[in-house]
């Protein structure tokens, strides 16, 4: 029998029988092949990048920043090399590679386009919303962005081969090391990459979005479990003289009946579009009764915590009293706890409290975040007669009458009535039926402007009709209402920019157009004393000013953020907050140093400190010693430097001032 191999006597080689002269060369041409269809690959990924950018620049003036195309590249290229590692052929990679993607980058486009933000992780947990309020194409097209995906990475995946299950082990670990040290890797790739909190859109141009998505997915996870503790809240309170919600006393009462009933009503995307210089309107939208009522308020504006959607962080400052602040809806994964927000705290004093929204109960986490603040009853959309749709979105005038229906029995009641509606009419893209038609016509190419205008003609004509009803039904009640957020009015902020109003990006933004991002109509009645002039407030504030409107003089967690009297007013946005002194308008931006904003910084990060408590912690600020020393609360002055400053004595007797009745 012959040996596989011999040594050549005068050379010293390996002579090779030919069967292992045709395995080495299969085994050779077997290597390259891998190496040709990997560098293959990289190639596709290569060229969807360049392709899905310029397309993505061109029709949404969305795009990383050109100093960032280079490791947003290597980025994708990192990603695209584990998922070909685990796919079955190239051709598979491709599909799936192109479908993954694709889902990321439009959906992040979109987002951005929109509300003038990037996806953030957040932005996962709270999908699930998204099929509660789609309809027709848009909600398949959002099912087929979640779902092809996932089939795609499926039907790629090598299932019998090794490699596969260790490049998907890889990518387990990564995720594993990222909880454990999130705080690590954030500062990592903080400085690598910067952080520009103020404004997120400005971070992805300058990472691209996995290296986004990275990095605020550890910055989140860093957050996370972290709740603070006593001696934290302590000096938060402290700082701000909070002082501890007192026991159980009875709230102001009207003669021989119970408390005032108490009427908010939340008004989707309402402002007034009349700003829109260069839209050409051909008539004013608003309800001329309701200009009237707003002028005698002086056209009073709620600062809001958002532009163009994201309803629910309103509510919740509308409620519960405390400012959001993250790029995130608080209902969903930061109300953890039960709180003594407005509903509770009427509760207490014997009101009961209704809720009412005709969109599906679960949006937003309502149902769990209602029950939370403590709100008796909760109406949703399977509790209302569907009877007068714009399209999927219940008419205001349909709303108000079946909330009259209910609750208007209990209007003479001896017990008082805390009665909460939130509107659906007005939600993008601005749907009208049969029933309404257009009546005003517009100068602008922008389709959402002219849409908009009409819709907010029909919006406020079907709210006085309302609040005519109301008062007359009930005209001691205090009443108050505005609007959640400004409309979305076309990609990068379309409408606006048309009229300077904003930039089509914050990072552009002058000092006033923060304010024009969050200001919408405010008007709150105090019974037969007729509107009162609030001047601009936070929505955080409006349940300080409610109870001090009836009366009620307890201690509560509803005045930690805001008093009525408050000379100085904080607007906390997502990395940046301004404030409000008369006529005085100071932007305070995240890692920038503005005179002025050294008082304000710590006041916000006092606020931060009793909500994580509050909603998520311990509560120890509801647990505090009965002896702590009271301070009053802490007066802001954009002059002074120290925080030690802000510490002495607080104006008084600067209450809010009643104009005349309408």
């Amino acid at each position: 029998m012959l040996a596989p191999a011999s040594l050549s006597a005068e050379s010293g080689a390996v002579a090779l029988s030919p069967p292992e002269v045709a395995g080495r060369a299969r085994a050779g041409r077997s290597w390259r092949s891998v190496a040709g269809e990997c560098m293959g690959a990289l190639g596709l990924v290569a060229l969807w990048y360049v392709v899905a950018q310029l397309v993505l620049a061109h029709f949404l003036g969305v795009a990383p920043g050109r100093e960032a195309w280079g490791h947003d590249l290597v980025a994708h290229l990192l990603v695209g090399g584990l998922l070909f590692t685990m796919s079955r052929s190239v051709l598979r990679f491709g599909v799936a590679m192109v479908v993954l993607f694709s889902a990321f980058t439009v959906g992040n486009a979109i987002k951005l386009a929109v509300l003038g933000g990037p996806v953030m992780p957040d932005d996962f947990v709270a999908a699930k919303n998204l099929f509660l309020l789609l309809e027709g194409w848009q909600l398949w097209g959002s099912v087929a962005m979640l779902a092809l995906p996932i089939a795609g990475l499926l039907w790629m995946f090598a299932w019998r081969r090794p490699r596969a299950w260790v490049a998907l082990a890889a990518v387990v670990a990564g995720v594993l090391g990222l909880q454990v040290q999130p705080a690590l890797v954030t500062g990592w790739l903080d400085a690598r990459f910067g952080d520009w909190v103020w404004n997120q859109r400005g971070n992805y141009e300058m990472r691209g979005l996995p290296i986004h998505l990275m990095q605020e997915t550890a910055r989140n996870l860093a957050r996370r479990g972290h709740t603070p503790a006593a001696d934290e809240v302590d000096a938060a309170m402290m700082l701000l003289g909070a002082r501890q919600p007192s026991p159980f006393l009875e709230a102001a009462a009207r003669p021989g009946q119970g408390g005032r009933n108490v009427h908010m009503i939340v008004l989707e995307s309402f402002w007034d579009p009349m700003a829109l210089k260069a839209a050409g309107l051909s008539a004013d939208p608003l309800d001329p009764a309701f200009r009237k009522l707003w002028k005698a308020t002086g056209n009073a504006r709620a600062l809001s915590p958002v532009f163009g959607g994201y309803t629910a962080n309103a509510e919740f400052e509308a409620l519960c009293g405390f400012p959001v602040q993250t790029d995130a809806v608080f209902f969903e994964g930061r109300l953890r706890r039960d709180v003594p927000c407005l509903p509770r705290h009427l509760g207490e004093a014997g009101y009961r409290s209704f809720a009412s929204h005709p969109n599906a109960a679960p949006f937003w986490n309502r149902i769990n975040a209602y029950r939370r603040v403590g709100f008796e009853q909760y109406w949703s959309d399977r509790d209302f007669v569907l009877d007068d749709m714009n399209r999927e979105f219940l008419s205001d005038a349909s709303l108000y009458r079946q909330v009259l229906e209910r609750v208007g029995p209990a209007l003479d009641g001896a017990q008082p009535v805390f009665n909460y509606v939130l509107t659906y009419f007005g939600h993008l893209d601005y749907p009208l039926n049969e029933a309404r038609p257009a009546v005003i016509s517009t100068d602008s190419d922008n389709g959402l402007v002219q849409a908009y205008a009409n819709t907010v003609h029909y919006k406020s004509r079907e709210l006085m009709s309302f609040l005519n009803e109301l008062r007359r039904r009930d005209p001691d009640a205090i009443v108050v209402l505005f609007g959640d957020h400004l409309p979305s009015l076309g990609w990068n902020h379309g409408g606006y920019v048309e009229s300077g109003l904003l930039a089509p990006n914050r990072g552009e933004f002058d000092d006033e157009m923060f304010r024009t991002l969050v200001a919408t109509p405010l008007v709150v009645i105090d019974g037969r004393r007729g509107p009162v002039r609030t001047g601009d407030m936070p929505i955080y504030a409006l349940p300080a000013l409610i109870l001090d409107l009836l009366g009620d003089e307890r201690d509560t967690m509803l005045r930690f953020a805001a008093r009525s009297d408050d000379l100085v007013r904080v607007r906390p946005l997502p990395g940046v907050h301004f404030t409000l002194n008369g006529k005085r308008l100071t932007v305070c931006r995240s890692g920038e140093l503005v005179g002025g904003c050294e008082s304000s910084a710590a006041w916000v990060e006092a606020i931060d400190v009793l909500k994580r408590d509050l909603f998520s912690g311990a509560q120890h600020a509801l647990q505090a010693p009965a002896d702590k020393p009271v301070l009053q609360t802490v007066e802001l002055e954009a002059e002074e430097v120290a925080v030690e400053a802000t510490l002495d004595a607080a104006p008084q007797g600067a209450g809010a001032e009643i104009a005349p009745e309408v």
